[in-house]
């Protein structure tokens, strides 16, 4: 990941050359480097990436009342970029941004024409300082809404359990599982965000009867290693 509008040539350089070196070593890649052009996506493509991810964050509608530095527009021509440079997209939203019902419902039908392989669902951690800090924490019913319908309308995605997890608790991440989700980010932390302690995730799995791809491929009990992956390949099942 980097914080990046969009990344210059020498960056796509290195990225590339990053890229390389891990599928060398057998894993799966995921970058998300902010808005590309189709030539860049092919770039990527050609180094070996597995999926982009760029997220539309919320709807059309509410967008302008987030986000500044880009347009909605924007967003969709990358994303284009990338699938047509035959890169798997990982594309979600965030819940939180001060929308309406109707703005998730309008995320959820944009990602649905998107047919994305990996769809992060994050619940927003207001930050200190920030224009969100104050913002009215989500019913927690509803972040569980969202998941069922991301479930029932993209059947073949890997609807991911992302930022904001931690404050969601282990009864909301258990309804979340049983609404849908299969996917989680695991480990010490997602971008600026906390996430769960790796054994904290392994115990809710158990208590929740849940096994990660790697035991269930492999037909034994949850270890303490089992559920760690690269970005896009931490699954539940």
């Amino acid at each position: 990941g980097a914080a990046w509008r969009s990344p210059k040539g020498r960056d796509l350089e290195k990225m590339a050359a990053m890229i390389a070196n891990v599928k060398a070593l057998g894993l799966e890649t995921c970058a998300t480097l902010g808005m590309l052009s189709p030539d860049q996506a092919q770039t990527l493509q050609a180094a070996g990436l597995d999926y982009y991810n760029h997220n539309l964050d919320t709807s059309p509608a509410h967008y302008a009342q987030v986000v500044t530095t880009r347009s909605y527009q924007d967003r969709l021509d990358t994303l284009s970029a990338v699938r047509q440079a035959g890169i798997k997209v990982c594309c979600g939203g965030i819940i939180g941004l001060g929308e309406q019902q109707a703005d998730r419902a309008s995320l959820i039908a944009e990602l649905v024409k998107l047919q994305p392989e990996s769809v992060p669902i994050n619940s927003l951690v207001p930050v200190p300082g920030t224009v969100l800090a104050s913002s009215a924490p989500v019913d927690p019913l509803d972040f569980v809404r969202v998941i069922a319908i991301c479930r029932i309308t993209m059947p073949r995605a890997r609807i991911r359990l992302s930022a904001g997890r931690q404050q969601l608790g282990e009864a909301i991440q258990g309804l979340c599982f049983l609404a849908g989700a299969n996917s989680i980010f695991y480990g010490d932390k997602l971008l600026v965000t906390g996430n769960p302690e790796a054994e904290a995730d392994l115990q809710l799995l158990r208590k929740l009867g849940l096994r990660s791809r790697q035991t269930q491929e492999e037909g034994a009990a949850p270890a303490a290693n089992a559920a760690q992956g690269c970005g896009c390949g931490c699954t539940c099942g």
